[in-house]
């Protein structure tokens, strides 16, 4: 009796972190990892092909090789969600987190060091490789953590709504990469960029990562995962438990999360790609389109929120899956009709519907898992639907529109949404669960 006396006694007496502190940490953390992320994502596309792929004499296959060390990070990140999510489910959310930002800042801020193919050869574009290995690394780790982070603290009702929050750092870390390269081009002539401008946004990510880190250090731990710390009920091996007794919900999970990702990066790096070597545009006419249309993106995200507090999270995702769909049926005609207003209304069609399918996917692969497993369950749900659904996308995107034409591109969108929704179709709704109670 003296005992359970105590220990009601020691979780009242638990800090409690201030909403403000959850959802700025939550924001920021996320805002860093998606900015980090994308100016990798810009400069495969306008820079690494040239500078650390010069042999190849086609353009094409140099920016093809560039995309396949996109693709490295995409491969890793399940690698990073079993790591990061083994020590976030063992010591708590909050030094995984932190860990895991120092994981993606270093790497990055690698990138902006490295020497090129002309100064070093072969050797440049292994480390480039091996910088994008620790930013999936570190990727894999945050994503899962930051959403845990403002779902487990969330009051009753609120999920979504605190679920979304971690979602809007990808907008805004898209926002500020795209714009980083953008005043990068209008300041400078094209020579001191591709000599060593591009190398700025990589490397200011550091001051970044100091920010995130001084917010983060000032958390408390989880409520949910308090609990579970309190009843020592955690998971020695979550991967193993998660593998063995959650793989359903793994892999439906992952299946779900699939249109979420083949949806933005085709209406991202693909788009970009192919709107500055195939349909005429500059780099900075394309990236300032895109911009502008990343706008629709955190616009849709609040809204899938409410939509997701309302009508279900289930009701919500199968909705946006059959939108998606359809847009993938005039993804072609759309982007290749010629005329810019109509190109500009693809990007917001684009990114509106991955606001819409991206808000709530944090909260649906959080709450399909118990406290004990819940970070390594997420974190390897959502990047394995990475390496799926957005890892070769852009590649496979190219090829298709390459020997196949551009609405080969919208089938492959088409099909990517149609298997999302019956994932979707088979999960059950878990807006009403006690997500706190489920160890």
């Amino acid at each position: 009796m003296a005992s359970s006396t105590s220990a009601a006694i020691n979780e009242e007496a638990a800090p409690t972190n201030s909403k403000f502190r959850v959802l700025t940490a939550s924001l920021v953390g996320t805002t860093i990892e998606f900015f980090d992320f994308y100016i990798y994502a810009t400069a495969a596309v306008i820079i690494f092909p040239y500078l650390f792929f010069p042999t190849s004499t086609d353009p094409m296959t140099a920016t093809i090789q560039s995309l396949a060390t996109f693709a490295i990070a995409f491969i890793a990140r399940p690698i990073g969600a079993a790591l990061f999510g083994h020590l976030g489910d063992r010591i708590g959310r909050k030094a995984t987190l932190v860990a895991a930002l120092l994981t993606m800042g270093i790497s990055t801020v690698a990138i902006g060091l490295l020497p090129t193919y002309a100064q070093i050869g072969i050797a440049a574009p292994l480390l480039l490789a091996l910088c994008r290995l620790g930013q999936g690394l570190g990727l894999g780790g945050e994503w899962s953590g930051a959403v845990l982070l403002a779902t487990e603290n969330a009051p009753e009702g609120k999920r979504a709504w605190y679920g979304m929050f971690p979602q809007l750092g990808a907008p805004i870390g898209f926002i500020l990469a795209t714009g980083s390269f953008l005043l990068l081009g209008a300041f400078m002539s094209e020579e001191a960029f591709m000599s060593w401008g591009w190398r700025i946004p990589f490397i200011s990510s550091a001051l970044l990562v100091i920010v995130g880190l001084w917010i983060r250090l000032k958390l408390h731990e989880t409520p949910a995962f308090q609990n579970v710390l309190n009843k020592q009920k955690e998971v020695n091996v979550p991967f193993k438990e998660v593998m063995t007794k959650h793989w359903g919900m793994l892999i439906l999970g992952t299946i779900a999360a699939i249109c979420t990702f083949v949806v933005f990066y085709l209406t991202t790096v693909f788009a970009l790609n192919w709107g500055t070597t195939q349909l005429g545009y500059s780099r900075a006419d394309f990236l300032e389109l895109q911009l502008i249309a990343t706008l629709c993106f955190a616009a849709f995200i609040p809204l899938s929120a409410i939509l997701a507090e309302k009508f279900g999270r289930k009701a919500t995702s199968i909705g946006v899956c059959v939108i998606s769909a359809l847009f993938g049926l005039v993804f072609a005609s759309m982007l290749e009709s010629g005329n810019t207003l109509v190109v500009f209304l693809f990007l917001c069609i684009g990114l509106a519907i991955m606001g819409l399918t991206y808000g709530p996917i944090g909260t649906v692969l959080s709450e399909i898992f118990p406290t004990s497993v819940r970070y390594t369950g997420s974190a390897l749900t959502f990047n394995l639907a990475g390496i799926f659904g957005a890892s070769f996308a852009p590649l496979i995107a190219t090829k298709l529109a390459t020997e196949y034409g551009l609405a080969a591109v919208g089938y492959y969108l088409t099909a990517a949404s149609i298997l999302s929704l019956l994932a979707f179709l088979a999960i059950r709704e878990t807006k009403h669960d006690d997500v706190n109670s489920q160890i």
